[in-house]
């Protein structure tokens, strides 16, 4: 199809009269595009139904953790160019970052997508570019395409039939959470167009900020590159788990295992841990085996190891207590996904935390995650969970369950850890005491 196919304007025309940008959901990818965006003299949008989110968007400050997102957000708004609503605009161009989560059934929840597609297909008047960055299963593009066609069936994808186009594109994000604002910038991005024209036009605004590479494909290779990138990460991190499990039934170090087994140069195993946890490894994976459930055979099972790490954890736990007086407090390290950050999505910091709850509902469980000022919902209910200092986390427990590697853990006195028992899921202490992935006495 030629630009000229295309109805009310045309590609080249979109390319130059991109000024005004909605982005839906001002979340932990769709906050921080809206800022650089808008740092970058676009008029941005933010659009979210959370009115803490909106308010504090406008007041110029960040509702979560993230380095150097609130000097661009501050920054953008007091210079007039980024600000937040409850309501869908009218812009030239909408980027939608809302949540995909899994179902019982672990295929994607489209709900949050379609909500946004029903804000924004009123606004359209033909000529729009509409981007979906939300990691998404195959076809999820095209469903938000025909959903919003189905609400202006005025409207069309190419121009045909003399009903003006909207280009639909996909662009995954691939941020790591603690250098988002970094790697938006510096990291290579794919950009999957429902048309040639419409990757062709969404490469133009990522451009604006991007300084990687803009790959452009088809929309759901472009969905299914991102989930594979996070499933091949799965795959390997199940491998680092088993291994896990398997060296403490031998009675092997696995920190020193690994080490040892990465000086083969063609060797690099990732670190084991309490399980897998945020809004993409944890998730990703159960898409593609969704998309094809007999074929997916080694991401499934990688997926069902790594679910399975966070039951071998409580067990230790409950194995390390036996024995100990009823008085006997557990010290928790970490609730958050990973390290330094205060991401608690998908956790299986928080699913091991609220299940030793249940099953030692006699024990004090002191709960230290430097990253947050307030248990979150599930675990603030429990009576015998309380969150205190990592140093005062330690010092109450006589059992220390280190679940994240913040640098407020490693670098604790291991002076505290002095007659402690230790299970260290993430190595933390390795060099310092000697304790190994299940439990030890340090």
């Amino acid at each position: 199809m030629s630009l000229s196919n295309l109805n009310n304007r045309n590609v080249g025309s979109i390319l130059n009269t991109i000024n005004r940008v909605a982005v839906i959901g001002l979340g932990y990818i769709g906050l921080p595009t809206a800022a650089i965006l808008a740092t970058n003299g676009i008029e941005v949008i933010g659009v979210d139904v959370s009115e803490r989110t909106v308010n504090a968007v406008n007041a110029g400050e960040v509702p979560f953790v993230e380095p150097d997102l609130g000097v661009h957000v501050s920054g953008a708004v007091s210079q007039g160019h980024l600000k937040a609503t409850t309501s869908t605009p009218q812009a030239e161009a909408y980027i939608v970052a809302v949540p995909t989560p899994f179902k019982e059934d672990r295929s994607a929840d489209l709900s949050y997508i379609e909500s946004a597609a029903r804000g924004i297909a009123p606004q359209l008047k033909g000529g729009e570019l509409l981007i979906l960055e939300s990691t998404s299963p195959p076809g999820a593009t095209e469903h938000m395409a025909r959903y919003i066609l189905d609400l202006r069936p005025d409207l069309s994808l190419d121009g045909s039939e003399s009903r003006p186009a909207i280009l639909v594109a996909h662009c995954p994000e691939r941020v790591l959470p603690g250098r988002v604002m970094i790697e938006l910038v510096t990291n290579d991005r794919i950009v999957g167009g429902m048309t040639p024209e419409a990757a062709e036009a969404a490469k133009h605004l990522y451009s604006v900020f991007c300084q990687g590479e803009i790959l452009t494909t088809d929309a759901v290779t472009a969905e299914m590159a991102k989930l594979v990138e996070n499933s091949y990460r799965d795959v390997n991190i199940a491998f680092a788990n088993e291994l896990s499990v398997i060296s403490d039934k031998l009675g092997i170090n696995v920190w020193e295992l690994i080490r040892l087994a990465n000086h083969h140069p063609r060797v690099n195993i990732l670190q084991p841990g309490p399980g897998v946890g945020g809004h993409c490894i944890a998730v990703d994976p159960w898409f593609i085996v969704a998309a094809a459930p007999t074929e997916s055979r080694l991401i499934r099972t990688a997926r069902e190891v790594n679910d399975a790490k966070p039951d071998w954890v409580i067990a230790q736990a409950t194995t390390a207590l036996a024995g100990l007086p009823d008085t006997a407090e557990l010290s928790v390290l970490g609730l958050a996904f990973k390290a330094n950050i205060d991401d608690l999505r998908e956790s299986p910091a928080i699913e091991i935390t609220l299940q030793l709850a249940d099953v030692l509902p006699g024990r004090r469980l002191n709960v230290a995650e430097p990253h947050i000022e307030a248990l979150p919902g599930k675990l603030a209910n429990r009576r015998n969970v309380e969150l205190v200092s990592v140093q005062e986390s330690i010092m109450r427990s006589d059992v220390v369950l280190v679940l994240v590697d913040h640098d407020a853990v490693k670098d604790i006195d291991p002076e505290l850890l002095d007659g402690k028992r230790v299970i260290d899921t993430r190595g933390s202490f390795d060099k310092r005491i000697s304790t190994l992935a299940g439990s030890r006495e340090g």
